[in-house]
């Protein structure tokens, strides 16, 4: 078995181009210290068990005093290691979502309290629905340059939030409207653009999950002032969101949540049906 000394097997560095935010590295210095009170507990030293787990004894330092951030691997194996007995293992999620940025902690948490969820949509496929490789083109693509870790956690921040889908028991309902311009626009080339329209077909059959599409030949138009979402809280109300040029804005006040709902519901009515969005989207398909 190999011991790493000085590598980044099982750990990352946190580092000023991380994007962690202090509530994030409270998590990761929580985390260390449970760690270094379950191998206190177990007599081990940090070089021993750093030599037990395959990773050196200033790495096993680092971790525990949050200044690297572990795998889910490396979590994996001190657990096994501690006989924690899936305790540490646990983990995993809480260190996940502190690597996330915050804005997405906090959107992924409202989305996560929701019993319905609208969105209108009209430069790209929505995050929602992306696949992973149409994902990692647009933030790809964004300028000023994204740093190639910054890419990878966003991609798996964005890859995270669709579990909720059709992971959860209690899953919202959801309703999308893109546009027709998102279908055919190819982001990352012509196979990711392939992957994307059969995720959208794939999608669209989920008995909780609504997609139209806006045509470009429509005359009458209600969305033309931009995308935006609803989400209808499981405690009561509906809150609005919506994002320009990376700016993100949380709208509560009734009035403006009920432009929005209103909006929103001519949207739908001014697009294709579901049914209709489906058989669009299989023609571009056949196309691409």
């Amino acid at each position: 078995m190999s011991v790493d000394d000085g590598g980044t097997d099982g750990v990352d560095e946190p580092g000023h181009d991380s994007g962690l935010d202090d509530e994030g590295t409270a998590v990761l210095k929580s985390v260390g210290r449970q760690l270094k009170l379950w191998r206190e507990g177990a007599g081990l030293r940090a070089a021993e068990f750093g030599e037990a787990i395959g990773y050196g004894e200033n790495l096993v330092y680092k971790v525990e005093t949050g200044k690297r951030i572990p795998r889910p691997e490396y979590l994996e194996k001190a657990d096994e290691v501690l006989g924690a007995g899936g305790k540490i293992a646990a983990m995993k999620q809480d260190v996940a979502e502190a690597r996330y940025p915050k804005k997405v902690r906090d959107l992924a948490k409202l989305e996560g309290e929701s019993v319905e969820l609208g969105v209108y949509s009209n430069h790209t496929i929505h995050a929602l629905l992306q696949t992973e490789e149409y994902a990692r083109a647009l933030f790809g693509m964004r300028r000023p340059l994204y740093a190639e870790e910054v890419i990878e956690r966003n991609v798996v921040a964005r890859m995270a939030r669709q579990a909720i889908i059709a992971g959860a028991k209690l899953a919202p309902i959801f309703s999308f409207v893109q546009e027709e311009v998102t279908l055919r626009r190819p982001v990352g080339g012509r196979m990711v653009k392939r992957r994307q329209l059969e995720r959208l077909l794939e999608v669209g059959q989920f008995r909780n999950v609504e997609i139209q599409v806006m045509p470009t030949d429509r005359e009458d138009h209600a969305g033309l002032a931009g995308g935006f979402r609803l989400l209808k809280l499981r405690a009561g109300g509906t809150l609005g969101y919506t994002e320009v040029q990376h700016v993100t804005r949380l709208v509560s006040e009734p009035a403006q949540v009920q432009s929005l709902e209103i909006q929103y519901g001519i949207i739908r009515a001014q697009a294709l049906t579901p049914r209709e969005s489906l058989a669009l989207i299989e023609k571009v398909l056949g196309e691409t």
